[in-house]
């Protein structure tokens, strides 16, 4: 029940669509022959009659006939048994995600046809400068505009990630079929490619088989940005650059980047026990990780491409400056390797081989090949843990060994020395580890070779001439082989780090900031423009400089979530160990006196001998990590179930606190600033209260001053749509969210500070979800001014970012809906008479949702027979539990399978409830004409109620109906059926 159709109101021809579905469902049908038998195909054949005979007779209008043909087809799948069931669903669900891949395709297809597609960079520009806006006054805003796109781990996407993978080769395949000219042989090997993966799809287990942990939601989220995201952003930012040169004059700058990405995956901890403070400093650690190596990936292709010798003074400076330090490192460490003796050399009584006073066989040879040669009179040098390799200086030398090589390499010789001898056959220069060898031994041998690079350096300096006598040196590539040889340390320290090992790298060794990395390619772009060489430096490498401006070094920060009770109770445990008293029992006032005075004070509140329960020392461990990571790795702290000033600065104390403990250990202070706090209002009541518990928070002296030195004058606001929805009903929840945005912005401008919004938006239109464009355009006047953060969950995460085609698609329309919202706001409701008639529909809506949901004693036992509830929580898509806490009540289970529940049965209930009779209660007094110019005068109003009309279309009242009769309880049917007329009520009342 997800909606992504941003993009295709314009005219489109669907012949080529059409052929894709023929092509796919005839070899689909063709793989089902194969693999289940002609016999049962007929069973498929005769329920898939049966099932569009009845949808016709239905959309005909002939009720008795349909109602005839859906009795019969229950009839015979009643027959079936249950592993005969389980394929016939099996195969009707394959055929609808085919049609799905067919129509992304379609749609993907007729956007490159269009000269000025509807809502991209170059349409929305033009719309501006024809609408009034200056060209410097639209540069300026796209160039500040800050938008951040949230992926999160909420369990709705049902794909394991190994069909996904293969629906992305489909589309692939589509696309390659779509090519003028291709041969009748590539056609035929295409279409041999297409049946492998459709037979690879139905062999597939749809279903994971166990829990997926927070790590592996993780490495999910990662995953689409090295398949989609990490091609999209290049092409999605030269799209921006290139509209606004044609508009403005100024291409968008090199390091200029108007959407960044975050990501909840290992750190939302709200209500899930599996994501712990080691948890959350892995993913952040993985996430570095992946993002230096797809930058290895990038600089490796780059030292290829820029062979050329002509550049810039000052980058020929570097490139000698970083030949000049190989070289006299070189020199250092053979004259270190020379004035060892054998005394200063031997461990435990062993003695290494002699120096070797000639130039071994095969001296001549790369120094990562190994000499297997058993004529050489020298034996190999074994160098435990050593990774140096020189720079590649000339075209033409061999590639360079990673260092997973050089530890394989380490094993393997570690392995062969068990036995006494080396690889080569020779006894081991080195003695191996062993058990009458201290560790602390081991450890100063390993460190004294590892420094002294026996041999290996001597052969380099013989070998290579001295900087001088270099016929001609590629500088680039002099300068990018340094670039590559620091990430690789990087990457290496990063492997250490995620295996709690030491790390002995030299800060200068490797890059801790997007801002080091940024530096050497900047100057090679500087070098090429300056040289005439602007056509190479727009290529690839401004592609790598605006990777490195979008992903920095963290690829995506990592925000992380709590609930509010649970600072709480740890501030419980503080206070009481110091015998302060019961903080969760003091009043707010006392609270935010307590908090205010231990901001301002200079030492630490907590002691290091405090004992604590487990989950207390959890939320106090989170803390000491987010310390030690920082804001450079992090991005916010989200308060989930937010309701008072005193939440935020219960974080913000917390925080002080650990961030004082680790600066004391470590005796520096910690990397990176403090995290932004974030309270997040969900419930309908909190957000009533959010404006005032805004206007409290900056009316403290202490927290207005740490807003204005530490986030440059930004407070950052996170409203819920999935909760309010829960909670009140989604038109009550719609209203509530709006006012909550307004007032929150009005008390943010009154102490003159920025505010940004947070949307917690789901896929689903009863949790938020929309159309992109549509949910920024209905936003209240001044509440998008050029920043913005969004979740995108679950599914919607694929549906959106799967494909590069279809994510440069929706980046562009985050990018003009927020420009258009910013510099053409949304009206504000023309009349205050309409402000009083939302009032009165939210009103209605709201108790009538209410007097279902939570006041009929009935309803909670309906839920539970007529939806697949319980079983949902059986499967594995997700690593967090259903509930927050072990109850059976609505209270506390999650919006996700409250509204997963819903749509299994296509009675889509939490969307609707509520709407039909607020509606019915302004018409019936008269107000039809009132509301006819809101929907066409106010585009809040107007997406609200289409959304719900989008959501009604969706319902389906046989299917609900054919629940109820199967599961629902006698006593308990005449509920469904009452809430069966109350959705139709709803679809008269929505014209």
């Amino acid at each position: 029940m997800t909606d992504t159709t941003d993009d295709i109101a314009e005219e489109i021809s669907f012949q080529n669509f059409d052929d894709d579905c023929k092509l796919l469902g005839n070899l689909l049908n063709d793989v089902l022959q194969r693999e289940v038998g002609a016999k049962f195909m007929e069973k498929i054949e005769r329920n898939r009659i049966l099932a569009q005979s009845a949808c016709n007779m239905r959309t005909a209008g002939i009720e008795d006939a349909a109602e005839l043909l859906e009795k019969q087809l229950a009839s015979e799948i009643s027959k079936m048994t249950l592993e005969e069931a389980l394929t016939l669903a099996r195969a009707f669900s394959h055929y609808l995600n085919l049609m799905g891949i067919a129509e992304t395709h379609h749609r993907v297809r007729k956007s490159r046809n269009f000269t000025l597609l509807s809502r991209s960079c170059d349409d929305i520009f033009s719309q501006m400068i024809q609408g009034g806006v200056s060209p410097d006054e639209l540069y300026d805003t796209v160039c500040k505009q800050e938008v951040e796109i949230v992926l999160t781990a909420h369990p709705t996407q049902i794909n394991r990630r190994t069909l996904q993978y293969k629906h992305i080769r489909i589309a692939h395949l589509l696309d390659y079929n779509d090519r003028p000219d291709l041969t009748h042989e590539d056609r035929e090997m295409l279409i041999e490619d297409l049946v492998r993966e459709i037979t690879a799809i139905w062999q597939t287990d749809e279903l994971r088989r166990h829990k997926p942990t927070p790590v592996d939601e993780a490495r999910a989220g990662l995953n689409i940005v090295e398949q989609s995201l990490w091609k999209a952003i290049p092409h999605y930012l030269r799209r921006v650059s290139s509209a606004l040169k044609k508009h403005t004059g100024r291409p968008l700058p090199l390091t200029c980047t108007p959407i960044k990405f975050g990501s909840w995956m290992g750190g939302d901890r709200d209500g899930n026990p599996n994501v712990t403070a080691k948890v959350t400093k892995d993913v952040s650690l993985l996430s570095r990780w992946m993002a230096i190596d797809l930058y290895i990936r990038e600089v490796d292709s780059l030292r290829f491409e820029l062979s050329m010798n002509r550049c810039s003074d000052r980058l020929l400076r570097l490139a000698h400056e970083i030949l000049e330090k190989e070289t006299s490192s070189e020199d250092r460490l053979e004259s270190r390797s020379q004035s060892l003796t054998r005394s200063q050399i031997k461990l435990n009584n062993q003695q290494l081989p002699s120096l070797p006073t000639q130039l071994p066989a095969g001296a001549d040879m790369p120094s990562c090949t190994e000499c297997n040669d058993g004529d050489s009179q020298y034996p190999r040098l074994e160098l435990p843990g050593t990774d140096y390799m020189p720079l590649n200086r000339q075209e033409g030398q061999g590639p360079s060994f990673s260092d997973s090589q050089f530890q394989d390499s380490g094993r393997s010789s570690s392995k062969s020395s068990e036995n006494g001898t080396s690889s080569n056959g020779l006894q081991p220069a080195v003695t191996p580890r062993g058990s009458s060898y201290a560790s602390s031994q081991f450890h100063a041998q390993r460190k004294l070779f590892a420094e002294s690079q026996i041999g290996r350096s001597s052969f380099h300096k013989l070998l290579e001439p001295s900087l001088p006598q270099l016929p001609g040196i590629a500088p680039y590539r002099i300068v990018l082989g340094d670039v590559k040889d620091k990430l690789m340390k990087t990457r290496r320290r990063l492997e250490l780090r995620l295996e709690d090992l030491p790390c002995e790298h030299d800060f200068c060794d490797y890059y801790e900031s997007s801002d080091q990395l940024l530096e050497p390619l900047i100057l090679c772009y500087e070098s090429l423009q300056s040289c005439g060489s602007g056509v190479l430096a727009d290529g690839r490498l401004a592609d790598l400089i605006r990777r490195v401006a979008t992903f920095g070094i963290v690829l995506m920060k990592l925000d992380l979530r709590q609930e509010s009770g649970r600072h709480s109770e740890t501030l419980d445990a503080i206070t009481r160990y110091l015998d302060m008293g019961t903080y969760s029992e003091w009043d707010e006032e006392k609270r935010l006196e307590f908090l205010t005075r231990e901001l301002k004070g200079k030492r630490p509140l907590v002691p290091p001998s405090i004992e604590v329960a487990p989950d207390i020392r959890e939320v106090l461990d989170t803390f000491r990590v987010a310390a030690e990571l920082g804001s450079d790795s992090l991005g916010a702290y989200v308060i989930s179930m937010a309701s008072n000033a005193s939440d935020v600065l219960a974080v913000e104390l917390l925080q002080k606190d650990a961030r004082l403990a680790v600066s004391g250990e470590l005796g520096r202070p910690c990397l990176g600033g403090t995290l932004r706090v974030v309270p997040l209002f969900e419930t309908v009541k909190d957000l009533r209260e959010a404006g005032s518990v805004i206007r409290k928070l900056l009316s403290i002296d202490w927290y207005r001053e740490h807003i204005l030195r530490n986030h440059g004058g930004h407070q950052e606001v996170m409203v819920g749509y999935s909760d309010s929805g829960k909670d009140a009903g989604r038109f009550t929840a719609a209203w509530e969210l709006y006012k909550a945005q307004e007032d929150v912005v009005a008390a943010c401008n009154e102490y003159d500070i920025k505010v940004t919004l947070f949307h917690g938006r789901g896929g689903s239109i009863g949790r938020g979800g929309g159309p992109t464009y549509l949910a920024i355009q209905s936003q209240p006047p001044g509440s998008v001014m050029g920043t913005l953060r969004s979740t995108e969950q679950g599914e919607m995460v694929q549906a959106k970012f799967g494909l590069p085609q279809t994510a440069v698609r929706q980046l562009e329309i985050y990018t003009t809906a927020v420009l258009l919202a910013t510099l053409r706001p949304p009206l504000s409701p023309r009349e205050e008479k309409w402000r009083n008639l939302m009032e009165e529909i939210s009103k209605i809506s709201c108790q009538s949702y209410r007097n279902t949901v939570y006041e009929n004693p009935e309803f909670l036992a309906y839920f539970h027979e007529a939806t697949p509830q319980a079983e949902l929580g059986f499967l594995n898509i997700g690593s967090r539990p259903t509930r927050r806490k072990s109850s059976t009540g609505v209270g506390h289970l999650r919006a996700i399978p409250w509204v997963f529940a819903w749509t299994q049965t296509r009675f889509v209930l939490p969307a609707w409830l509520g709407v039909g009779a607020g509606l019915r209660g302004v018409c019936e007094k008269g107000h039809t004409a009132e509301l006819q110019e809101m929907y066409k005068e106010w585009p809040f109003f107007q997406s609200t109620v289409d959304l719900i009309e989008m959501v009604l279309g969706k319902a389906d009242i046989p299917i609900a109906k054919h629940y109820d009769e199967v599961l629902v309880s006698e006593s308990r049917r005449e509920l469904g059926a009452e809430l069966r007329r109350e959705l139709l009520t709803t679809e008269k009342w929505r014209y």
